[in-house]
Order: structure tokens, then C-alpha cells, then sequence
């Protein structure tokens, strides 16, 4: 059966999820942020997961490609469902081992923020992962999205 010019376009659903990891890096009352460069918003460092790489190794990679900065990732903090996007982001603490801020081709911007101005840098879908991380005494918390807007209460 062909579609004719009159019925609707059908956008696929994808029959699976992206895995995305990002690294909250903190230093002293800072954390640090990138600017993107395909859309100029404001996010944490990362990007989607390799075939074959750990969690901790993809954080590392993620970071270190898109600002410069070598990580050490030390605490699990969250899992954001993106439920447009269809992608799964798992946030880990980090802290900063050597290296000096640099864009790369994926940022256009890469800044230390202070950690009580980050939130108002980012959309809430973004910035709950870094007012998550920051407070987090150990527990990981699960958020859903839009992709801009959180999507009912937490779960911990």
C-alpha cells in the first residue's frame, strides 16, 4: 500500500532508547558548563554512550572532548528520561583533575559558573541535574522531561 498526497505524514517512533551520560563538574562553588554549539544552549558536559564504553569511561570521554577538562567521576546522582527524545541520561558528580577550558566542535562556550547561578543558565530540565548532583548526600534521583520542562514529582 503506498501513502497518496493526501494522508498525513507518519514520523517513526523509535523502537528504542539513546544512552547519554553527562558530568556534573564541580570545583569549589563552581560547576562547570557548556554552550552548544549546534543550538547555543546552556548544559552540562556530555553526550551519548559508545558501544562498548562503561559509564565512568563515556563521563570521561564526554567531558574531556567537549571542554578539555580530565574528570574523575565519583558519584551517581541521577537518571533523566527524555520522553520526546527518547533518551536515557545518567548524571555522575565529577571532579576536575587537570586541564584548562576549551570549546571543541560540539561547544560553542565553556564556563566555570557559580553553583547558585547555574539553574538560571539552563533549561529546568538541565538544571535539575546540576541542583540534583550538588545536594545529593548519595541518593539518585529519577526525573522525566520534554526535553525542556520536568514531567511530575521525583523519584528517589
Amino acid at each position: 500500500m503506498t501513502a497518496s498526497a493526501a494522508e498525513p505524514s507518519r514520523t517513526p517512533i523509535p523502537l528504542g532508547f539513546s544512552v547519554s551520560v553527562a558530568g556534573i563538574v564541580v570545583a569549589d562553588d563552581s560547576v562547570l558548563l557548556t554552550q552548544r554549539a549546534n543550538n547555543g544552549a546552556w548544559e552540562p558536559p556530555g553526550g551519548i554512550l559508545e558501544r562498548g564504553e562503561t559509564f565512568i569511561e563515556g563521563v570521561r570521554r564526554e567531558v574531556l572532548e567537549e571542554t578539555g577538562i580530565l574528570v574523575e567521576p565519583h558519584l551517581f546522582t541521577g537518571c533523566y528520561l527524555n520522553m520526546s527524545a527518547h533518551v536515557v541520561a545518567l548524571v555522575f558528580r565529577c571532579t576536575a583533575l587537570t586541564g584548562q577550558p576549551r570549546t571543541s566542535a560540539e561547544t560553542r562556550d565553556v564556563r566555570w559558573v557559580r553553583v547558585e547561578e547555574a539553574a538560571s543558565w539552563m533549561s529546568p530540565a538541565f538544571s535539575v541535574r546540576v541542583e540534583d548532583a550538588i545536594g545529593s548526600r548519595g541518593e539518585t534521583m529519577v526525573r522525566y522531561h520534554d526535553g525542556t520542562n520536568l514531567i511530575g514529582p521525583p523519584l528517589h
